[in-house]
């Protein structure tokens, strides 16, 4: 029989997502774990086409482990389906998931072993792929030890979200997920770190993260931009950054924003998602 621990898998779901890629995400966090959550809890979020309903459904009748569908009547996006997902789990520890990525059999076995420890959030490193699962691209290591994490804190996200396993107890004391654009799992790592949390990461890619032909492009433009400014701002209020390294950031990472994508891609190849000296980042 495979083992199980008291965690919630928690898994949001909206009308762009592939039916197939679902069954893909949810049988290799479920099925194919060597240490399996306790419950999943699946958030609709909004009215999703036949196929995706057909296999939400499939899902909740088939899976191994209680299932609980969260069906929200209108696309809400991701803050408040995740908010949503969190108010219906029933156990102490929530691991987060997207619908169309694929974790690694012992993802969980190692990030409950963290848990365990005494933290209470642990990321993990991810390593991208376009169509096929088994014909990976770049990598993305995250920053590990708590002083790296809260040092890269301070210019970019140190975790990969899809990749999150943290107590339920500690968002909750920091209020949930709050809207931020696309920047909402940035802004709930700081957060998390400012309130005291007890954060790791595991180097390792223990996620295969699905990327498309426009996530480059989808990275920039003014609103991403304006985004960027105003994270940096809040940053500023709370004291997690500096007026220098405000002024820094907000220069340099707008202009990012504002680059090519192509230019964008290298840029991150090099200096977030794969350059860090000795440890890298997402």
């Amino acid at each position: 029989m495979t083992a199980q621990a008291d965690f919630s898998l928690l898994l949001p779901v909206y009308a762009g997502d592939d039916a197939g890629f679902l069954r893909l995400a949810f049988e290799s966090s479920v099925d194919e774990q060597t240490l399996r959550p306790t419950e999943a809890v699946l958030v609709q979020d909004g009215p999703v086409p036949d196929a995706l309903a057909q296999e939400i459904a499939r899902i909740e009748r088939d899976s191994p482990i209680p299932v609980t569908v969260v069906r929200l009547e209108r696309n809400r996006g991701l803050t408040e389906a995740l908010n949503a997902g969190l108010a219906r789990a029933t156990q102490p520890v929530i691991a987060r998931m997207d619908a169309d990525d694929v974790s690694v059999p012992d993802r969980f076995a190692r990030q409950w072993a963290l848990i365990e420890r005494g933290y209470d959030l642990v990321g993990t490193g991810m390593v991208e792929f376009e169509h096929d699962p088994e014909r990976t691209g770049a990598l993305r290591i995250p920053p590990t030890g708590p002083e790296r994490i809260r040092e890269h804190a301070r210019t970019h996200n140190p975790f990969n979200h899809p990749t999150m396993m943290y107590r339920a107890e500690a968002i909750s004391k920091i209020g949930g997920y709050e809207p931020f654009g696309k920047m909402e799992d940035y802004w709930l790592g700081i957060r998390l770190i400012a309130s005291g949390a007890q954060v790791e990461n595991l180097a390792e890619p223990l996620l295969k993260y699905r990327v498309g032909a426009g996530s480059f492009q989808r990275r920039g433009g003014w609103t991403e931009a304006k985004t960027e400014a105003r994270l940096q701002r809040a940053m500023l209020r709370m004291g997690f950054v500096t007026r220098g390294q405000y002024l820094r950031n907000v220069v340099v990472k707008g202009a990012y924003r504002l680059l090519p994508a192509g230019v964008k891609k290298v840029l991150f190849r090099r200096f977030v998602g794969g350059g860090l000296p000795g440890d890298r980042a997402q």
